[in-house]
């Protein structure tokens, strides 16, 4: 039981710091949102691209800051309509972020793999969240809300991103190998983890089930 417990303490911190990075890093891409951006990103983009980035960078945020809420189960239960609008603004959000990359992912810094890294992503973004919206509408509540795991997973990829190209600079890589690197490494560990995540679930499901159905086997009927 102790090590029950301290296992969902551990998950509820690990739970915590990741809302609290995301929320962090969608405010902080708000910034793009100003006249005048403070501490811009310094990439070409920004000034040859200027408008699709800040279009970007802002649905992105919205999708970072509305996105965890929507795994609260509490929340679901007692706030269902708020829950669904919550989810319309979010795939919008990641819709409207991912059009808006489209020309910036194909002019990347650092040249083609990092463009193809994140077309892929971005191709990847839009789809889960596409798919997650309509088996919300016409499907089973288990199979949208893998999906939207997935979908989430991916647009974690503005943090992770922000956390492995530091570290890689730090060690002394070069950026003309960390950039096109973290292109790739932002969203691939991510998608994993969520379908880790997704399985360990299931099974966590079945044997649950599996142990009430020989519960009830073995208890006496009434009869």
């Amino acid at each position: 039981m102790r090590r029950i417990k301290w296992r969902a303490t551990l998950v509820a911190i690990a739970w915590g710091i990741f809302v609290f990075l995301a929320v962090s890093t969608g405010l902080g891409a708000l910034r793009y949102a100003l006249p005048n951006v403070p501490f811009p990103a310094p990439l070409a983009n920004f000034t040859t691209r200027h408008g699709w980035l800040v279009i970007h960078a802002v649905c992105s945020a919205v999708a970072l800051i509305v996105g965890p809420w929507q795994f609260f189960a509490s929340w679901r239960r007692h706030s269902l309509g708020v829950h669904r609008w919550m989810g319309r603004i979010y795939c919008g959000a990641v819709l409207a972020g991912w059009i808006a990359s489209l020309p910036i992912a194909a002019h990347a810094e650092t040249g083609v793999i990092a463009s193809v890294g994140f077309l892929i992503l971005g191709v990847l973004w839009a789809g889960t969240t596409t798919i997650g919206y309509f088996t919300a509408r016409s499907g089973p509540v288990r199979v949208h809300r893998e999906w939207m795991i997935r979908s989430y997973a991916l647009t974690s990829a503005a943090v992770t991103l922000r956390i492995y190209l530091p570290v890689l600079l730090s060690s002394g890589v070069s950026y003309k190998i960390a950039y096109p690197l973290v292109a790739w490494l932002c969203w691939i560990p991510n998608l994993v983890f969520a379908q880790w995540l997704i399985l360990r679930v299931k099974g966590r499901t079945v044997r649950h089930a599996s142990k009430e159905k020989m519960q009830s086997a073995y208890r006496p009927s009434s009869g």
